[in-house]
């Protein structure tokens, strides 16, 4: 990983005075967006279960500076406006929200897409994807009126989240003037349920596959999977990386996927960006996928509980929205 420094210059208007230090600027590689044409940060910075306080836009902003412009946050989160926040003032950042499932209908699209850019401060919103597929409302409906968004310089790309390869072809058929150019899942080295068909149908349709929750929505960090992270520790070492760092890795040497793990501080937020242009040797590429043999962990929400709530009103209730926006308070 190269890097340089440069001095930053900042006035805190609470103490009444100027800050100068030292900003390390990492080289973050870029991959293309869909079909776009356009490359945005392999690496970006996740927001769900962020919290609100300033450590959150502090560690946001961190990563900015030193080269990850590209964030990523959702309605149902309620940390957009900590986004906001956080880029106040920067340029050139790639912001990705989400409409959820409940507001999908043409008008509830069009009044979600206005509020969340009222809370980031912005005019526009780079790429607006759909949270989760809702079967009670027809797609056709939904996709027409993010045609209209981009149309009306709202939103800049469509994309999508938690569609199957089946539904992401779906809703692109639907749509007449644009194309979808991502579908952002699970997908780590422990949970790989991606593999069975989805990452292969993105890598078909140039659809980037958007990979949250690069260390298994925590799991690196429970005692039955110690020998597991212990055996990644092992292999970075030789280079001088994390386990955290060759499981980000491992990710990046899929294509067509970037990942979003959370910027939970400014030192995970710097560890993570140095996981960019780190290659594994092919030897241990096969030594990590003999681990997963033994080693695996059911997603966030199953694959079968998951096509169950797409075809129900859930989404519509109380208890999805508690159970995302207390989870997405926590500090």
């Amino acid at each position: 990983m190269c890097f340089s420094s440069f001095l930053k210059v900042s006035f805190i208007p609470s103490r009444g005075n100027f800050y100068i230090g030292w900003v390390r600027c990492l080289t973050v590689k870029y991959k293309e967006l869909g079909r776009t044409g356009e490359k945005i940060p392999e690496i970006g910075m996740g927001s769900w279960q962020l919290g609100h306080g300033e450590g959150q836009v502090e560690a946001l902003r961190a990563g900015l500076d030193a080269g990850c412009r590209f964030i990523d946050t959702a309605e149902i989160y309620q940390t957009e406006d900590v986004v906001g926040r956080a880029i106040k003032g920067k340029k050139d950042v790639f912001v990705a929200t989400k409409v959820w499932p409940s507001n999908l209908h043409y008008d509830d699209v069009i009044r979600a897409c206005d509020a969340s850019l009222k809370r980031l401060g912005l005019k526009q919103v780079d790429l607006y994807q759909i949270h989760w597929p809702n079967k009670t409302i027809p797609i056709e409906e939904t996709m027409a009126a993010m045609e209209k968004l981009v149309d009306d310089g709202k939103i800049r790309y469509i994309g999508l989240s938690n569609f199957s390869a089946k539904e992401m072809q779906e809703a692109q058929d639907t749509l007449k003037r644009n194309t979808v150019v991502s579908n952002q899942v699970e997908y780590s080295v422990l949970v790989r349920d991606v593999e069975k068909e989805l990452l292969a149908a993105c890598k078909k349709e140039h659809v980037t596959l958007i990979a949250y929750s690069p260390f298994g929505n925590g799991a690196f960090f429970e005692p039955r999977f110690a020998p597991f992270v212990e055996a990644l520790t092992r292999i970075g070492a030789a280079h001088g990386k994390s386990a955290s760092q060759v499981a980000i890795a491992w990710l990046l040497e899929k294509d067509p996927v970037v990942t979003i793990p959370k910027a939970s501080s400014k030192e995970h937020v710097l560890e993570n960006i140095e996981a960019s242009g780190f290659k594994l040797t092919r030897e241990e590429l096969a030594a990590i996928d003999e681990l997963c043999k033994k080693y695996k962990k059911s997603p966030l929400v199953p694959l079968h509980l998951g096509s169950l709530l797409k075809h129900t009103t859930f989404w519509h209730g109380s208890i999805a929205k508690r159970w995302m926006e207390g989870r997405g308070k926590k500090p």
